[in-house]
C-alpha cells in the first residue's frame, strides 16, 4: 500500500470518530487523487500525500466535512489545468469552491507586500480559509527538509513572523507550538538540537519528579471528592529558547521546563483545585493568572499559577474544565458551528469572540497603503493584553499600552465621539494615560462635544480607535474639503493661464485618479483640501497628459527666459557694480545684495543709497523700500538698478517648506534639490503636531529657477506650501 493510501486510511479512521457521513470527503479524495496523479513532491512522493496530510491536520481539529473536502482540494485550482473554479463548484458546490479559491488566492500574492492583507480579505467570506492555510503551512513545514537551504530560511522566518502568531490569535495552540518548533529547527538549528538533546537527557529525571507531584495532587483531589485528570507536559522547544534568551540563562538554569495540568468537571472545581495547589505548595508572587474571569482574545480560559515544588524547583500548574481544554487546544475550531439556517447561543458566542476579524476587515477598507495596513495588523495581532474594568464590572481586554480613548471606542464608537475625559480608579486621569491591569475606568462624555481630537491618533494603541477617529474627520469635514480642494486645483490651473475645461478632460482626469490611487474626483478634492495631496503635482500631471498643453507650457517657459535675457542685455550700458548689478547713472559705486529679501536675477530690483556702505539692492516688493515705510529723505535715496547678465554669479535664495511630516521627507527634499544641481547653504527642519517646516537656503542664478524648484518641491508627497522668504 502506498504512503498516501495509508495516510488516507488514517484520515478516514479519524473522521469516523466524529462524523456520521464521510461520503463528501471520499468524493473529494477521489477527485484530488485523479487531478494530482502525474505530480510529484520535492521528496519524490506522489503529490496527493500533501493534500491528505492537510486533511489529517484538519480532522485532528474535528473540522466539518466541507472544510476537510476543501483541504483535500486546496491545490487543484492552482496546480491542475483541467480543474478550475467552475469545475470544483459543479462537483462540490459553491461553498467548497469558494474555500478552495480563497486558499489559492493566498498562494498567488507575494508575501512581502500583500499576503497578510489578502489573508484577511479571504476571511471576509469564510474564516475556514485561514484554518486550511495554517494546516497547509504546517504540513509544508513538516516536509521542509526537501527544500533548498535559502528557501528553508525564508519559509521558516515567514512562518514564525506571521503564521504562528496567527494560529495563536485563533487559539490553535497545538498548531502554533509545532510551527514555532519547526521554524526554530531551521532558523537556529544549533540551539534547537541542543535544547532537544538536553530535554531528552533529563527526561527520566523530570518524569519521576512530575509523577511525584501528580500522585500528591491525585490523592488530594480524591480526598476533596473532586473528579479530574492530571497530566504533565514539557514546554515546547521554542518556548524554552525564548526563555533562555530573555533571561540570558543556559537550559540547566531553567527549572520550570514542565507544567502540570489539572482538568476538572466544572468552574467551582477549578477554583477549589487552585486553593488545593496553594495549600500544598508555596505560590510565587505575581505568577497567579485568572484567564477564566478574564479570557484572552483568542478565547483561551484557564487558571495559571507557578509554585515552588518539593525540591525547591518552580513548576507551573494549569487548571481548567474539559470544555476550556478543548478551546485551549483547538481554539476557534472547538467552537465550530456551520449549520445551514441554524444559529444558537454558542454560535453567537463564537461570532462575538471573532469581533477582531470584523474590525480588521473594516479597517482595511479605509487603508490604501499596504505597509500601513501591515503595521496595524501586527500591532493588533501580536501585542500583549491588559484587562480593565468598567464601573459596572465588565471586563475589557485591550493591547498593552492602550489608553482611555482606546477603551471608549472599544465600548462603542458613539462613546468615543462624545468623550471629554476619563476617571481611572475614581480619579481624573489624562486621556493618554496607559491603562494597567485591574484599573477601573469611567469614560466621561458630553452631548455638546465637537467630536474627537485628531491628535488622539498619536497615542491611541488600537487600530480600531485610530480608524474611527479618521473616519469621523473624513465624514465631518468632507464637504468643506471638497470645496477647498476644488478651489485650490482651479487656482493652480489659472496660474498656468489655462482654461479649466482644457485641463480637466474626463479621460485625463480618470488617468490622473488612477495614477494617484483616488477612487473618485471628490476623493481627490478631499485629499487636496486637507493638504494630503499637492495641487501643483496633480495639475502638472493633467498637463503632462495633454500633449497640446504641455507644448504650450514649454513654449511659454522658453519665451519668458528669452525676454528676461533681452531685458537684461538692454541694461548693459550702465556701470557694473561688481555684484551682478548695474546702478543707473553712477560709476564705481559699490552695490551689495540685501539679506532682508535676497533678490536674484529676474526679480524687479531697486537700490537704496546707504551712508558709507554703497547701494543696498532690494526686491521692489521688499517691505523695507515701500513708500509707506520711508520718510522723505529716505525716498530720495532710492536709485534704479538692473541686473548685469554678463556678470551674473550665484545668489542665495531663502525658502520655507511646509509639509505633513513622514519618514523620508527630508531625504526627498534634498534629493529634489540635488537633481536640479542646486547647492544647499543652510538647512533647518522642525516638527510640530506632525507638521514639518524646512527652512533652507540654496544658491541659484536667476528667479526662473525659483519657480521651477518650487514646482518640483510641490510634487513631493505631503508638501503643501513652498514660500520664498
Amino acid at each position: 500500500m502506498d504512503a498516501h493510501e495509508t495516510s488516507y486510511e488514517c484520515l478516514c479512521e479519524q473522521l469516523n470518530r466524529y462524523m456520521k457521513d464521510i461520503s463528501l470527503v471520499e468524493r473529494a479524495y477521489a477527485f484530488a487523487e485523479d487531478a494530482h496523479r502525474l505530480q510529484k513532491r520535492k521528496s519524490g512522493e506522489a503529490y496527493i500525500i500533501h493534500p491528505v496530510g492537510v486533511a489529517v491536520i484538519l480532522a485532528e481539529l474535528e473540522m466539518d466535512p466541507e472544510c476537510i473536502a476543501a483541504g483535500l482540494l486546496h491545490d487543484v485550482i492552482e496546480d491542475v489545468e483541467k480543474a478550475d473554479y467552475n469545475t470544483v463548484k459543479e462537483n462540490f458546490g459553491e461553498v467548497i469552491a469558494n474555500l478552495v479559491e480563497g486558499v489559492t488566492k493566498l498562494d498567488k500574492i507575494p508575501f512581502v507586500t500583500n499576503e497578510e492583507r489578502q489573508m484577511f480579505f479571504a476571511m471576509a467570506s469564510d474564516i475556514r480559509v485561514i484554518i486550511i492555510k495554517l494546516a497547509d503551512r504546517l504540513h509544508n513545514m513538516r516536509t521542509l527538509m526537501y527544500m533548498p537551504g535559502e528557501k528553508q530560511l525564508r519559509i521558516a522566518k515567514e512562518t514564525l513572523d506571521i503564521y504562528a502568531p496567527l494560529a495563536h490569535r485563533l487559539g490553535l495552540q497545538r498548531i502554533k507550538w509545532e510551527l514555532e518548533d519547526l521554524s526554530l529547527k531551521y532558523l537556529d538549528s544549533v540551539a534547537y538540537y541542543e535544547i532537544a538533546d538536553s530535554v531528552h537527557m533529563k527526561k527520566q529525571e523530570r518524569e519521576e519528579y512530575v509523577e511525584e507531584i501528580i500522585k500528591l495532587f491525585r490523592a488530594k483531589l480524591a480526598e476533596m471528592n473532586i473528579e479530574g485528570e492530571i497530566k504533565g507536559r514539557v514546554k515546547h522547544y521554542y518556548s524554552i529558547y525564548r526563555k533562555m534568551f530573555a533571561q540570558d540563562k543556559s537550559i540547566d538554569e531553567i527549572f520550570d521546563l514542565f507544567a502540570v495540568r489539572i482538568i476538572v468537571k466544572d468552574l467551582n472545581d477549578c477554583y477549589a483545585a487552585l486553593g488545593m495547589v496553594h495549600e500544598m505548595f508555596t505560590p510565587m508572587p505575581g505568577r497567579v493568572k485568572d484567564y477564566i474571569a478574564m479570557p484572552k482574545p483568542n478565547m483561551y480560559q484557564s487558571l495559571h499559577t507557578t509554585v515552588i515544588g518539593p525540591k525547591g524547583y518552580p513548576f507551573e500548574v494549569q487548571i481548567r474544565t474539559w470544555q476550556m481544554h478543548q478551546v485551549a487546544e483547538n481554539g476557534i475550531a472547538a467552537h465550530w458551528k456551520y449549520k445551514e439556517g441554524k444559529t444558537d447561543g454558542k454560535h453567537d458566542e463564537y461570532d462575538t469572540k471573532l469581533a477582531w476579524v470584523r474590525d480588521m476587515l473594516e479597517i482595511q477598507k479605509d487603508v490604501t497603503d499596504t505597509n500601513d495596513f501591515l503595521n496595524m495588523l501586527k500591532i493588533d495581532m501580536f501585542s500583549d493584553e491588559v484587562f480593565v474594568f468598567t464601573p459596572k464590572g465588565s471586563v475589557i481586554s485591550l493591547p498593552a499600552g492602550a489608553t482611555p480613548v482606546d477603551l471608549a471606542f472599544a465600548i462603542h464608537s458613539a462613546i468615543g465621539y462624545k468623550m471629554t475625559g476619563a476617571k481611572v480608579n475614581s480619579k481624573i486621569a489624562p486621556i493618554d494615560y496607559k491603562l494597567q491591569n485591574g484599573d477601573i475606568v469611567e469614560i466621561l462624555t458630553s452631548s455638546v462635544t465637537k467630536g474627537p481630537k485628531q491628535d488622539w491618533i498619536k497615542f491611541c494603541k488600537t487600530t480600531s480607535a485610530k480608524n474611527k477617529i479618521n473616519q469621523w474627520y473624513k465624514r465631518e469635514q468632507r464637504e468643506v474639503n471638497i470645496a477647498k480642494g476644488k478651489e485650490m486645483i482651479e487656482q493652480e490651473i489659472k496660474r498656468f493661464n489655462f482654461n479649466i475645461s482644457d485641463v480637466m478632460i474626463p479621460a485625463n482626469v480618470d488617468a490622473m485618479l488612477k495614477k494617484f490611487n483616488f477612487n473618485t474626483l471628490d476623493d481627490m478634492y478631499v485629499s487636496v483640501g486637507c493638504n494630503s495631496a499637492s495641487p501643483i503635482r496633480i495639475v502638472q500631471k493633467l498637463i503632462d497628459l495633454n500633449p497640446e498643453l504641455k507644448a504650450v507650457l514649454k513654449e511659454i517657459e522658453i519665451a519668458e527666459k528669452l525676454a528676461r535675457q533681452k531685458k537684461a542685455s538692454a541694461a548693459k550700458k550702465h556701470t557694473n557694480s561688481g555684484s551682478g548689478v548695474v546702478v543707473k547713472g553712477e560709476e564705481n559705486l559699490l552695490a551689495r545684495i540685501s539679506k532682508c529679501c535676497s533678490p536674484v536675477p529676474g526679480d524687479d530690483i531697486i537700490g537704496f543709497i546707504t551712508r558709507g556702505r554703497g547701494v543696498s539692492v532690494h526686491r521692489k516688493d521688499c517691505i523695507n523700500v515701500q513708500a509707506s515705510a520711508l520718510d522723505e529723505d529716505s525716498k530720495s535715496r532710492l536709485i534704479e538698478c538692473e541686473w548685469d547678465v554678463e556678470d551674473l554669479g550665484s545668489f542665495e535664495c531663502h525658502l520655507l517648506i511646509h509639509a505633513t511630516d513622514r519618514r523620508g521627507l527630508l531625504a526627498e527634499i534634498t534629493s529634489c534639490l540635488a537633481e536640479q544641481k542646486l547647492a544647499i547653504g543652510t538647512l533647518n527642519a522642525t516638527n510640530k503636531n506632525n507638521l514639518a517646516t524646512v527652512d533652507l537656503t540654496v544658491n541659484i542664478n536667476e528667479s526662473s529657477q525659483i519657480e521651477l524648484i518650487t514646482r518640483k518641491l510641490h510634487m513631493i508627497p505631503g508638501v503643501y506650501e513652498v514660500i520664498r522668504a
